[in-house]
């Protein structure tokens, strides 16, 4: 692992010196001066002290804290400049409302059962047809992760549950990976795809409306692999159905998924609706009420459970938005010294053609050995495309590579997910995904290269 650590770190420092970067605080880079010289250099070193944490597993507040307060003594920036920054980057990072929204209220549906009841469904009508459960495990673990923008939590729901019914199948687990990976990074709900707003200036809504085609193609590839690995290996279904709808008719079970279908048609199909009708009829505020209402009618929850639900569903992105908006605090001081001005100026020498690539193939590394959080990399490594004037398709192939590395990270929360819900070593996850989500890994790269 530390061969592979110092590789991913060599590999996306050279990416850093070949393109350029800015912080989101681009308000002010015309105040930055560029350094010259041995000082160029020099203030470089916090992000590759910063790099270097992150591969050894430091909390990503902790390795900020660390190259922030190396930047300060580089640059001379006092604790009043400092602080500027710590309070006005943590509230705009908070501000990413809806994501927060649409993170609350589908963990709300997900506590309210209508996963399970959806995979029972589906168990009954294919009549033994395995490799159809597969296909459906992942377009669950796909639009799950996609209404919630949190994959390793649909993966805790949905794993045990695909474990309980075929058991430990290395395709499928792969198929998993690369469907949340890519639904997480591409998400109207995460934090990921507020990270790539915040940064770069698109509206969320903008940025998922122009990924989602991309997402849809390797949420089919993610469903092929599923579909092969079942019917190669032709698995039967193991053990009962799950207890809570064993004594229940479909059309009982069917009404409990209803909350389901309606926040993913919501969420999906909502912006369309708007426009054909030209009046933002299908809102968060709307979808949200909605949901609320269908998760009382329909599920056992009564108002009070699906209201703390949805609360209780928040918890998670809030903490993680507070989290990076800490940790960008820190990388925009450095950015007041002008380290990220030198990256800028080597940039505009590099071949356009390869830029894309380059930051794709610069996530991917990173995210193998640091993808413990995908929000702390994704930090670090978009700023270099901010400069470069990413379309929103091209931040969303870095996103993407960055998710997909994380997919053979050690550490990454949906990695340990699938170990522990299929009950299998994380090391056996990382082996079965090698090679099929390293297939997406070169898929992805070419599409950078031609779309990007």
């Amino acid at each position: 692992m530390k061969k592979r650590n110092i590789f991913a770190m060599i590999a996306s420092l050279l990416f850093m010196l070949i393109s350029g970067a800015q912080v989101f605080a681009a308000d002010k880079v015309a105040e930055v001066k560029t350094p010259h010289g041995f000082y160029a250099f020099v203030v470089i070193i916090p992000l590759i002290v910063i790099l270097a944490l992150l591969f050894m597993k430091v909390d990503m507040v902790a390795a900020g804290f660390v190259g922030g307060a190396l930047a300060m003594i580089i640059g001379g920036i006092g604790l009043a400049q400092a602080n500027e920054q710590f309070l006005k980057t943590i509230p705009t990072m908070l501000s990413i409302t809806v994501p927060i929204i649409n993170s609350a209220i589908a963990m709300a549906v997900f506590k309210s059962g209508g996963y399970t009841a959806a995979l029972t469904l589906v168990r009954r009508a294919i009549k033994g047809k395995v490799e159809y459960f597969a296909v459906f495990i992942v377009i669950l673990q796909a639009a799950a992760t996609y209404m919630s923008g949190i994959g390793g939590g649909s993966a805790m729901v949905i794993a045990p549950l695909a474990f309980a019914a075929v058991g430990a199948i290395p395709e499928l687990i792969a198929a998993m990976s690369i469907a949340a990976a890519v639904s997480f990074t591409t998400s109207p709900a995460s934090l990921e795809s507020g990270i790539v707003s915040k940064l770069s200036g698109i509206p969320v809504d903008q940025y998922v409306s122009e990924m989602r085609l991309f997402w849809i193609g390797f949420v089919l590839l993610a469903i092929a692999i599923g579909f092969y690995g079942a019917k190669k290996r032709k698995i039967i279904f193991k053990g009962e159905e799950s207890a809570e709808f064993a004594g229940m008719t479909n059309a009982q079970i069917f009404k409990v998924t209803i909350p389901v279908i309606f926040l993913l048609s919501a969420v999906i199909v909502g912006p369309f609706i708007n426009k054909a009708i030209g009046t933002p009829l299908i809102t968060p505020l709307v979808y949200t009420v909605i949901t609320l209402i269908l998760i009382f009618v329909c599920t056992k929850f009564n108002v009070n459970q699906s209201v703390e639900a949805m609360v209780d569903g928040s918890t998670y992105i809030l903490k993680s938005l507070f989290a990076v908006g800490i940790f960008l605090s820190f990388i925009n001081i450095i950015g007041d010294t002008g380290a990220f001005k030198v990256i800028a100026g080597i940039a505009q020498s590099a071949p356009s053609s390869i830029v894309v690539p380059a930051a794709v193939l610069a996530g991917i590394l990173v995210g193998i050995p640091a993808g413990a959080y995908v929000g702390s990399i994704l930090s670090l490594v978009l700023p270099v495309a901010v400069s470069l004037g990413f379309s929103p398709v091209a931040f969303g192939f870095v996103a993407m590579g960055v998710g997909l590395g994380s997919q053979l990270s050690f550490v990454n929360i949906t990695m340990q997910a699938l170990s522990a819900g299929f009950q299998i070593p994380i090391i056996e996850v990382v082996k079965g995904n090698a090679k099929w989500v390293g297939g997406a890994m070169v898929i992805l790269l070419v599409i950078s290269f031609i779309f990007g």
